[in-house]
């Protein structure tokens, strides 16, 4: 059909034409000129308060363990808890060429909304377009350097910002962090299903505040219900890679800032399935 007398109603139009042929824009943005990332893991929860900060950080932690340079990207920017949990607080810096990022004790880079306010304890009260906007500019502004891996903490759900994130960077895959609660495999389906939905791979599952522990006698008690880890892996077909403790010393390192002091190896499996 020529152009002049297109209905654009392709459902109706056996033409062979472009606008049919076309696969799915490729929305990614190219990062700051002066970086290279070779691999970004998203870490993504359902809802909030399930540690997906910590498990971001002690990620990043465990990579920079390793000799890897390491970079993190606060994409909760009405939730950051990120310069808090490497205790790194004051403006961030710029240049003629973009944002420079803090750096942690270790060396970790980091970027958020937090480090760009002159009160971090000011609400950040932004529109959806405004958010994604700042995302994307925290990829393609900041000078990172060369980096091995970035990790993205993302604010929980599947709203604007996730889409954001899934569709301007170049993700290899997400991590999906949740807790031991009835509603568990409701809300993991729906971060699993959005993943799908745009083909980014899901690299696996880890389950916070799984148990605690008894510092005496060993005792693993499920205060907060037993728990679905297990099943719910297996129902979406996922890999279980931790179910991590509820411990004294992991809150008191956080309320610190010194995730980087914490022992990484109960993120093995985790950082083995990205490396």
């Amino acid at each position: 059909m020529s152009e002049e007398n297109c209905t654009h109603d392709c459902s109706s139009c056996g033409a062979d034409c472009p606008s049919r042929t076309a696969g799915p824009a490729d929305l990614r943005v190219s990062v700051n000129g002066k970086s290279t990332v070779k691999h970004v893991y998203g870490i993504v929860s359902g809802k909030g308060g399930v540690g997906k900060s910590f498990v971001t950080s002690m990620l990043a932690s465990a990579m920079r363990k390793q000799g890897k340079s390491v970079a993190v990207l606060d994409a909760d920017i009405t939730g950051p808890s990120i310069p808090k949990c490497f205790n790194v607080h004051g403006q961030a810096l710029g240049s003629e060429d973009g944002i420079l990022p803090s750096e942690t004790k270790t060396g970790i880079k980091i970027m958020s909304i937090n480090l760009l306010l002159q009160d971090e304890e000011v609400p950040v009260i932004w529109r959806g377009p405004v958010i994604s906007g700042v995302i994307k500019q925290f990829w393609t502004d900041v000078l990172w350097g060369d980096i091995d891996y970035m990790f993205v903490d993302m604010p929980p759900g599947t709203g604007d910002a996730v889409l954001t994130v899934f569709q301007s960077l170049p993700i290899d895959g997400i991590i999906i962090v949740t807790s031991p609660q009835d509603l568990v495999s409701l809300i993991v389906a729906k971060a699993v299903n959005m993943a799908n939905s745009m083909n980014i791979p899901i690299v696996g599952l880890v389950e916070n505040y799984s148990y605690m522990e008894c510092e005496s006698c060993g005792h693993k008690q499920s205060i907060f219900g037993e728990s679905h880890a297990d099943e719910t892996a297996a129902k979406f077909g996922l890999k279980l890679l931790a179910k991590l403790p509820l411990k004294s010393e992991i809150a008191s390192a956080m309320d610190r800032g010194a995730v980087e002091e914490l022992d990484t190896e109960i993120l093995a499996e985790a950082v083995s399935a990205i490396s």
